[in-house]
C-alpha cells in the first residue's frame, strides 16, 4: 500500500467510534476542489507540489508541527506499529485517499488492519465497484462512504476526466445492498453543483439511507488553484439543496 499520510485520531470521520484516518496515494480523478492534490497527483508531479508546500508551510490551518506530527508516518511498518499501540485506544481505521481502491493489495491491507481488532471505513469514488465488492465479500469493511461527484452529465467538469459513469452506478447499488452502513456524500462546489443537479444526483442514489451535502473548502491548496478562495455557497443555499436532496433519500444533511 502506497501511504500518504496519517491523521492519528479523528472523533468525527467514523460515526460514534474513535478513528484513525490513512490516506492512501493515488488517484484516478482530478477533481478541481480537491484539498490533498499531494495524494493525487503522480509521483512526478508530487515533487514539485511537496517542494510548494514545505516552502509555504502547513496549508489547512494546522501549524507546522501539527501538519509534520500527522504526515510522519508513511511506511506500512510504521503505520501498523502506531495501531498495535492503539489497540484498545481507539475503535477503528478509516482508509481513505487518494483513492484506496486503486491498490491491488487493499484487501490484505484491510486484514492486516481487522486482525488487530478495528472496525474498518473506507471512503471510494465508486469507480471500482469490483475491488468494493471484494472487500465487502471478505468481510473486510465496516462501513462505506461514496463520493457522488456531480450531477452525470457534469461527471467530466467536476473531475477532471472522463470516467465511466456505469461503474458508478454500480457501485451506488453495491453499497445499497451491502448490508452495512454507509453514506453518500457530494461537496458543493459553486459553478460545478448547483440547485438542479442536486436533484439529478438524488435520482441516481434514490432511496439512499444517508446523503451528506458537504460545503466547499477553499482556504487551502486545492487541485485546480483558480478555486482557491472562492465563496462556498451560504447556509441558506445549503439548505435549499437538503429539501431537495431529502426527497430522494432518507436522510439529508449538511456539513
Amino acid at each position: 500500500m502506497i501511504i500518504g499520510g496519517l491523521e492519528k485520531f479523528s472523533l468525527i470521520d467514523y460515526p460514534e467510534h474513535l478513528s484513525a484516518i490513512v490516506f492512501t496515494k493515488g488517484c484516478n480523478f482530478r477533481c478541481q476542489f480537491c484539498y490533498n492534490p499531494m495524494l493525487v497527483w503522480p509521483e512526478n508531479e508530487l515533487v514539485k507540489l511537496e517542494n510548494t508546500l514545505n516552502s509555504n508551510g502547513a496549508e489547512d490551518g494546522r501549524s507546522r508541527e501539527e501538519s509534520d506530527e500527522a504526515d510522519q508516518v508513511f511506511d506500512e511498518d510504521g503505520l501498523f506499529s502506531f495501531l498495535r499501540e492503539r489497540v484498545g485506544k481507539l475503535d477503528a481505521v478509516v482508509v481513505t485517499g487518494g483513492e484506496p481502491t486503486l491498490h491491488a493489495d487493499l484487501p490484505e491491507f484491510l486484514k492486516k488492519i481487522k486482525d488487530l481488532g478495528y472496525k474498518v471505513k473506507v471512503d471510494t469514488n465508486g469507480t471500482n465497484p469490483a475491488m468494493i465488492e471484494k472487500i465487502l465479500a471478505e468481510n473486510l469493511v465496516d462501513y462505506l462512504a461514496m463520493d457522488i461527484k456531480g450531477a452525470p452529465q457534469k461527471y467530466d467538469l467536476v473531475t477532471g476526466v472522463q470516467p465511466t459513469i456505469e461503474m458508478v452506478a454500480r457501485s451506488v447499488q453495491v453499497l445499497m445492498n451491502s448490508g452495512l452502513p454507509y453514506e453518500f456524500r457530494t461537496t458543493v462546489v459553486p459553478e460545478l453543483v448547483d440547485l438542479a443537479d442536486i436533484a439529478e444526483i438524488g435520482k441516481m442514489i434514490t432511496g439512499a439511507e444517508k446523503w451528506y451535502l458537504q460545503k466547499f473548502r477553499s482556504n487551502t491548496k486545492l487541485v485546480n488553484h483558480d478555486f482557491e478562495g472562492m465563496e462556498a455557497h451560504t447556509d441558506k443555499v445549503m439548505e435549499k439543496m437538503r429539501e431537495v436532496g431529502v426527497k430522494y433519500v432518507k436522510k439529508c444533511g449538511v456539513r
